[in-house]
């Protein structure tokens, strides 16, 4: 998959099958727009795209709104997107002059002369353009005159839920990892650098990698403690996480913590990815530090067994 981040640099002759909008968790929902975004490329021999927006455009409409928070973010989307054959990401820089662009001026300045569009496929409840006036009833008016072609893709309906990025993030909130999951179709992920801590976890015999997640907006499921799985490199281990402020030991701060099983390697610095599956309980003051070490061998046990 190709990454653009210039239209001047987009110069592909081939016919052009396109999707667009912000895909944020890459859900079921996305994925069924994906993937027939690539067949039909394929049955036109040509090239399948997403366009996409970067920053996300609440960012940029409402800069003083710190409420928003991504299920991926640009650099999680793109590994994500990639797992689907897509042949290009174009990632459009979002900004107020973009923000103001009418629906029919979007369609015929940037998807038509600066993309070339044969095809668009999107779903169905797309929005774009000037005060998010746009809708597939503008894609289709302009289609002749346009020449292109246009499809419109069904929600995902899952146990009588439609798919969508606000429901997997209402579950995450809620610590529902399995819900979101499902929904998302892969488990959801957070990534960050391991960074010292206060110890407190080796001091009880549980030592753990404390994790600084750079992107700010980047969303993190209800404080508790999770069973999760955990990518190094190459490898995956398995592991149990708290987040949250440690009440025990009255620190206040959020910190995300994760206590790998039968690891004991050196990764300061280092990148790591922690992959939710269950929430596993709440996080809780405990009367003291043995009270709180004993309930972490419980955890483990219970953990590990049920990740194995």
């Amino acid at each position: 998959m190709q990454i653009v981040k210039n239209l001047e640099d987009f110069k592909e002759t081939k016919p052009i099958v396109l999707t667009q909008g912000t895909f944020d968790g890459v859900h079921l929902g996305h994925q069924k727009i994906l993937k027939r975004v690539v067949d039909r490329a394929r049955e036109v021999q040509g090239k399948s795209v997403l366009l996409t927006f970067y920053p996300h455009p609440r960012l940029v409409l409402y800069p003083e709104d710190n409420e928003l928070k991504l299920i991926t973010t640009i650099e999680e989307k793109a590994e994500l997107l990639e797992e689907f054959g897509i042949d290009y990401l174009i990632i459009l820089p979002f900004t107020k002059s973009l923000s103001r662009l009418s629906a029919y001026n979007f369609i015929s300045d940037i998807l038509v002369e600066k993309i070339g569009i044969n095809t668009i496929i999107i779903g169905y409840d797309h929005r774009f353009g000037k005060n998010r006036e746009g809708s597939i009833k503008d894609i289709e008016a302009n289609a002749s005159k346009f020449s292109y072609e246009v499809e419109q893709i069904p929600e995902q309906d899952i146990e009588d839920c439609i798919v969508s990025s606000s429901l997997i993030r209402k579950s995450l909130l809620n610590g529902d990892i399995e819900q979101a999951n499902t929904f998302l179709g892969h488990a959801f992920g957070v990534k960050g650098i391991v960074v010292d801590g206060e110890k407190k976890g080796t001091e009880l015999g549980y030592p753990t990698a404390n994790i600084k997640v750079s992107d700010p907006f980047k969303l993190i499921p209800r404080q508790g403690v999770y069973a999760v799985h955990v990518r190094i490199g190459q490898n995956d281990y398995n592991g149990m996480l708290n987040a949250g402020t440690r009440p025990t030991f009255k620190l206040g701060k959020l910190a995300i913590e994760v206590h790998l099983f039968g690891f004991s390697e050196d990764i300061y610095g280092q990148e790591i990815e922690i992959l939710f599956v269950k929430r596993w309980r709440d996080e809780r003051k405990f009367e003291s530090l043995n009270a709180l070490k004993q309930q972490l061998a419980v955890d483990k046990e219970e953990i590990s067994a049920y990740l194995e």
